[in-house]
């Protein structure tokens, strides 16, 4: 029988192919990999500190994942990468680039909306270059299951319902060639540039 799960499969493969990573695992959204990644790093009880410039999703995902936020000051205009507070979580929301993947990193890309380098709609990524916390995601992000029937999975893990669907991943495999030359070699992306609210104005972030 054909199995759906392998386009996500291929697509996963080409984005860490082009990023330079060992692993990607497929989201739904950038929001939710962030959180899945904080999760797994944890960050319970911490105190997380992010630019107070940035996607208002970002001091979302610390709070649902049990940390706390900081802010530090930063142009209003966001570029590129950043990492988390001291975490190996990155929101890599504006970048996407040939071997921009970082060593020790879990690092979170987004596919959504208008301005992003690979436009799925909705999309995100996590990628990475720890085996376990691949095999953590890919179960993480599917309701705790394996890729296959849950009439025949041993249902052993609790998890959440952020996966990327079989059809985004088939465009994005498609859409992942226009990163390519004709000869085959990667192009390189410049960071995106966009502006963002001053978060740290909001209580709802730091009470």
């Amino acid at each position: 029988m054909y199995n759906a799960h392998s386009i996500t499969r291929e697509f996963e493969k080409a984005v860490a192919e082009y990023t330079g990573a060992k692993y990607c695992v497929a989201l739904d959204n950038c929001s939710n990999a962030l959180f899945l990644a904080l999760k797994y790093v944890g960050v319970e009880g911490k105190v997380v500190t992010i630019p107070k410039h940035t996607y208002p999703a970002v001091p979302c995902e610390v709070i649902h994942a049990g940390g706390k936020v900081a802010f530090y000051n930063n142009e209003p205009f966001l570029t590129g990468s950043y990492p988390l507070g001291d975490t190996d979580v990155w929101d890599a929301a504006l970048e996407f680039t040939s071997n921009m993947y970082l060593p020790g990193t879990h690092m979170c890309l987004s596919f959504t909306g208008p301005y992003k380098h690979l436009k799925l709609g909705k999309g995100g990524a996590i990628i990475t270059d720890n085996e376990d916390a691949y095999k953590w995601f890919k179960r993480s992000r599917f309701s705790g299951r394996n890729e296959c029937s849950y009439h025949t999975d041993n249902l052993d893990m609790l998890g959440w319902n952020f996966y990327m669907m079989p059809e985004i991943a088939a465009r994005g495999l498609l859409l992942m060639l226009q990163f390519y030359n004709m000869d085959g070699t990667p192009k390189k992306n410049a960071d995106l540039s966009l502006p963002y609210p001053d978060l740290s104005q909001f209580e709802v972030y730091t009470k």
